[in-house]
């Protein structure tokens, strides 16, 4: 090989990692992906088919996420028509009171034709779970904390379920199984996705939606996501069956540092519930 054709490729690899860094930190972190999923439930009531739900999760807001990004995120979700909008944890990427305003704002506009659900992360409890409550309660959404809340259709019931955050050692299953009633379809919010082992094993839930590991935030051909989070290593992003019980995993809005995402795009997940008889 020529040394002229050797500078050659040494410049073509130069122009491509310098597109591939521009690619992962400008373009890709704000490329927001809405993704069906379409999810056949056979305990679903036929009152609640076709029924609704939007997840978002992962906001850190102050650190790459910022309220106008957020904005862009709220108006998105409510052109989806939801019945239903759940957030999986993590609120805040730091400790600021300004921030809790950032996140009132667009949070309360949601417009679910129900309600909003969200259970806490691991972060919440690093920067202020306190605040981070407050901002839920301004924003009209509940915090459903080791809780069950009950959907009416007549007599048909769709349950949402939530447990505290696993990493901070603040779920408690036992509480939510004891509010949980023995029957219907019932969904599990639970920040952390590996604890899909847990509630699998109950047998009661149809469902379990998580965020946490923002999909690797990178994802590298043929090796996969070389860094994951403590208990979001088993179910990293996407769909899984473990036993009779579906496990989902949200790429997240926001980031961590470094903020970057390559072959992680953000997401906003619909999932669309449907009975089987």
């Amino acid at each position: 090989m020529s040394i002229f054709s050797k500078n050659a490729l040494l410049k073509l690899m130069g122009a491509a990692l310098v597109g591939t860094a521009i690619y992962a930190t400008r373009i890709e972190p704000g490329w927001l992906r809405v993704k069906y999923v379409p999810l056949k439930l056979s305990r679903l009531p036929k009152a609640f088919h076709d029924y609704r739900i939007v997840q978002i999760s992962d906001i850190h807001m102050g650190g790459w996420m910022t309220r106008e990004r957020l904005w862009e995120a709220v108006d998105l979700i409510n052109l989806l028509r939801p019945d239903a909008v759940a957030i999986t944890g993590d609120f805040v990427e730091r400790r600021s009171h300004s921030l809790m305003d950032d996140l009132i704002l667009p949070l309360s506009a949601l417009k679910p034709s129900d309600l909003t659900v969200a259970v806490m992360g691991n972060h919440d409890y690093s920067f202020n779970v306190g605040a981070i409550r407050r901002v839920l309660q301004a924003a009209n959404i509940l915090e459903l904390r080791n809780s069950v809340h009950t959907l009416k259709r007549g007599d048909a019931a769709l349950h949402l379920a939530g447990v505290d955050d696993i990493a901070r050692h603040r779920d408690c299953m036992d509480a939510v199984l004891d509010n949980l009633p023995n029957d219907g379809t019932a969904i599990l919010l639970a920040h952390e996705p590996d604890f899909a082992d847990v509630s699998a094993a109950t047998g009661r839930f149809d469902l379990q939606i998580s965020g946490h590991t923002h999909g690797g935030q990178i994802r590298l051909p043929l090796l996969g996501t070389p860094l994951l989070p403590s208990y979001g290593k088993r179910y990293p992003a996407g769909r899984y069956q473990i036993g009779n019980m579906i496990q989902y995993t949200n790429q997240g809005l926001g980031m961590i540092r470094p903020y970057v995402r390559f072959m992680a795009r953000p997401e906003i997940t619909v999932f669309i519930l449907e009975a089987t008889r």
